[in-house]
């Protein structure tokens, strides 16, 4: 076979393609759609596109480049001045929409614990969202049936988590600050009590919660500092090492890389990590050194000892030693030689047959 009848396959370089990240409410998720059809579209241009719950009007934030195998939707067109307009006149009329919902869940008399959050209307109008929350799950059927006749749109009543409400209102946090979920956050993260633990927060409710009753967005934040900080510290009752003597760790300060040890006479005192030995695991290393090396074969030594002195070295030495010596054949030939023979005592059978084999003899003889 020659070197042409062979087929090398290179690997074929995956084609990119420019998309736009889309943004339909003001702090929300970035949706992704193809702009090849309206290369000349910039960040901060409205588009019109079509998305699960109909056409939709967003704004254009950013863009970047996927593979051309990734199913994207194509941007519809550019939002015109019309459509500008209508966007604000339908978001004015929200507001009277979402009161007159209010007013009919209480004729009906069957959400008194169902809050009334928000009224949205697309662009044309075509489509009014009704945001509702709720700690159980909540029939929705009786009210859009009563309120269908009112409203030319299409209505859709969804009903959203406790986070979810805090982004949409708004406000100011336990902090001081407007609150993160309504001013950056564009997607919740899962939150933990093992997070606030391992900062140091007290698990008192009011100082872990927020303003929605849930674990407070902020917690996650200085997590994995904490969690690769506190890998290098001692854990508290640990005994340490300290240029004033040997103590024990009361408190861990991970962000400024430094323990609080209650030394045996001069009480408490703040040392940095450098600045102490952890005693437990140095006595537990110097322990192991002092063992023999459990290992056998030709494997490198745990304890560092050099060969001759590990274990296995000083189990084979005593097998040595124990062990009978080899014989060479050539010694056993020369024992043989220099040895006399001896000669070979025939049975009694054999000799009483010879004495009367000569017996017989001599008569014929006589």
């Amino acid at each position: 076979m020659s070197i042409d009848d062979v087929v090398i396959n290179h690997p074929t370089e995956i084609k990119q393609r420019k998309v736009a990240g889309v943004r339909f409410i003001k702090i929300g998720k970035l949706y992704h759609f193809d702009l090849s059809e309206y290369p000349h579209l910039q960040a901060g241009d409205y588009v019109i596109v079509e998305t699960a719950r109909g056409r939709n009007m967003g704004q254009i934030i950013s863009f970047t480049e996927v593979d051309e195998t990734t199913d994207v939707r194509p941007i519809l067109r550019p939002a015109t001045p019309r459509d500008l307009v209508l966007k604000q006149q339908w978001e004015a009329q929200q507001d009277e929409a979402l009161q007159i919902f209010i007013e009919k869940a209480q004729k009906i008399g069957m959400y008194h614990d169902v809050k009334f959050i928000a009224a949205l209307y697309n662009y044309d109008g075509s489509l009014l969202t009704i945001l509702i929350t709720a700690e159980d799950r909540v029939n929705t059927a009786p009210l859009i049936n009563e309120t269908k006749r009112l409203f030319s749109a299409q209505i859709d009543i969804r009903q959203i988590g406790p986070r979810d409400v805090a982004k949409i209102l708004g406000g100011f946090g336990a902090c001081g600050e407007l609150r993160c979920c309504s001013t950056f956050l564009t997607d919740f993260s899962p939150i933990s009590i093992k997070m606030a633990k391992a900062q140091g927060i007290s698990l008192n409710p009011s100082e872990i919660t927020g303003m929605c009753g849930r674990l407070r967005c902020c917690l996650v934040y200085e997590y994995e500092q904490y969690v690769a900080a506190r890998k290098t510290l001692p854990k508290r009752n640990k005994r340490v090492g300290t240029p004033e003597g040997a103590g024990r760790v009361v408190e861990v300060y991970p962000l400024t890389d430094s323990v609080l040890v209650q030394l045996e006479t001069e009480g408490r005192k703040m040392y940095k990590r450098e600045d102490i030995i952890p005693i437990d695991e140095l006595e537990a290393l110097q322990k192991k050194a002092k063992e023999p090396c459990s290992k056998h074969g030709d494997e490198p030594c745990d304890c560092g000892k050099p060969v001759g002195e590990r274990n296995q070295d000083k189990i084979g030495a005593s097998a040595e030693l124990s062990a009978p010596a080899p014989t060479s054949p050539k010694s056993d030939e020369v024992l043989s030689s220099t040895s006399p023979k001896k000669k070979k005592r025939p049975n009694n059978r054999q000799a009483k047959f010879k004495r009367g084999k000569g017996k017989k003899d001599k008569g014929k003889a006589e």
